[in-house]
């Protein structure tokens, strides 16, 4: 007898199989309708997020799964609307070729990129994910299985809501099976959903260092996904101070929350200005510092009498180089080269985001060499490290994983790729290796000069 979890793995593979097949004007034409439906339902769906956020007050939840559960907090709504028409709008990531090769006359290789299969994701507070992930599932032919958390439920529930009914009145003209993208509401169906490998082919979750560890360790499904977002900036000697004092204001302060916002920085203590740096943090986002000993003495001297910056800086503590704060705070410590951050950067880092603020392009090189992160960064925001600022329309997820997907995973993420052969009657045994003395050709074809 199967479990709920079960049945529930296996209408997704079977939805999986159809929705691959279906034509990229198919999978898309279901995108615009759960654009079109989530907009109509907006002030319903404000509604739900409000009782959530009302909930969140009273249980006094931690700031930043506050800020990540308003889902109309600035242009965060229309935002999530718009990334679904840009996955719409984006090329079709199925059925693309990748490779081809001739092996003999009317024998012919070719590499085709081809959906993953069926995808668990378990997220925590945004609620925005369950639009952005139903977008990318259909779009890469891939069958979706989602799991909010117990803080945005009331919100999870409405767009649940609008995107199954929409999609069943929907399947009769577009084809796209009603369960491709299941949304999963009881707790206790995540430990059972985790079990089914022989259905689920990728586990994704979004949410804290805590849940992923929880998931990693109990799954022998492949995971998808980083632990923490400890982004690094090193503020070089030869670093532009007016870029410097934007770079990492927004760095931090943009969304203190996300898990690409910078939590450490590193200065190099011959950088002309520095101290206006941090001064810039506190005066302009309200941001504590947690200093080493000799930073603290220095810019205590450069800020004299002024109790206003001295206030917001306090002593680092050990391990605070290995935090992710998600709040107005960052770790600040001197460094005096570049060879020496690369080394702090990959002992302390969680392969996420790092950046260099510098005008010396040699030293720039090698920092962007020798930074072990999926996304590294030249005089730029580590707040750019994100599957919309990318132009992939949304994602996934952000994946510190060197195998398959790496940083920001959209759709190009979302596909794995398989060989087909199409021959015209040939057998192995006619060839050299296999009992036969037929040589082969290998003769590689320019995929964007094949007919397929």
């Amino acid at each position: 007898m199967s479990t709920l979890a079960e049945s529930i793995a296996k209408k997704a593979r079977v939805a999986g199989n159809v929705l691959k097949t279906l034509s990229n004007e198919q999978r898309t034409g279901v995108l615009r309708r759960i654009h079109d439906g989530l907009l109509a339902k907006k002030e319903d769906i404000r509604k739900a997020n409000e009782a959530d956020l009302e909930t969140a007050a009273q249980n006094n939840l931690a700031p930043a799964l506050v800020q990540r559960l308003n889902l109309f907090k600035g242009d965060k709504f229309e935002a999530m609307l718009q990334g679904i028409l840009d996955v719409a709008a984006l090329e079709d990531p199925v059925g693309k070729l990748q490779m081809v090769r001739e092996l003999d006359e009317g024998l012919t290789l070719y590499k085709v990129t081809a959906p993953v299969g069926v995808m668990l994701i378990i997220f925590e507070s945004r609620p925005e994910v369950i639009a952005n992930i139903s977008a990318l599932c259909i779009k890469s032919g891939n069958a979706g299985i989602l799991k909010g958390g117990k803080e945005s439920v009331n919100t999870f529930r409405e767009l649940a809501a609008v995107i199954n009914l929409v999609l069943a009145e929907s399947e009769p003209e577009t084809g796209v099976p009603v369960h491709a993208v299941q949304l999963v509401e009881s707790r206790s169906e995540v430990s059972d959903l985790l079990q089914q490998d022989e259905y689920i082919d990728l586990v994704v979750p979004r949410g804290s260092n805590a849940l992923v560890k929880q998931i990693k360790a109990s799954t022998k499904i492949p995971v998808l996904g980083h632990a923490d977002g400890i982004c690094s900036i090193y503020l070089d000697a030869d670093a532009d101070l007016a870029k410097a004092k934007r770079i990492v204001l927004d760095s931090k302060t943009n969304y203190c929350a996300a898990c690409n916002a910078a939590e450490s920085l590193l200065i190099n203590p011959r950088c002309s200005g520095w101290e206006e740096v941090l001064a810039h943090l506190i005066i302009a986002g309200n941001v504590k510092l947690h200093v080493t000993s000799d930073v603290k003495e220095a810019f205590f001297a450069y800020a004299g009498d002024d109790a206003a910056l001295k206030g917001n800086v306090v002593d680092a503590e050990e391990g605070d180089f290995s935090r992710e704060f998600l709040s107005l705070d960052i770790a600040v410590k001197f460094i005096d080269s570049v060879q020496e951050a690369v080394i702090h950067i990959n002992e302390h880092s969680s392969k996420h985001t790092d950046a260099i603020v510098t005008e010396c392009k040699q030293t720039a090189d090698f920092f962007l060499k020798g930074i072990d992160s999926a996304g590294v960064y030249w005089n730029a925001s580590t707040r750019f490290a994100d599957g919309f600022r990318y132009g992939f329309g949304t994602e996934v997820g952000i994946s510190t994983s060197k195998i398959h997907a790496r940083g920001p995973v959209g759709l190009d993420g979302l596909v794995t790729y398989q060989y087909q052969v199409r021959g015209t009657g040939q057998v192995a045994s006619d060839y050299i290796g296999a009992g036969g003395d037929r040589a082969f050709v290998h003769k590689d074809l320019d995929p964007k000069n094949v007919a397929f």
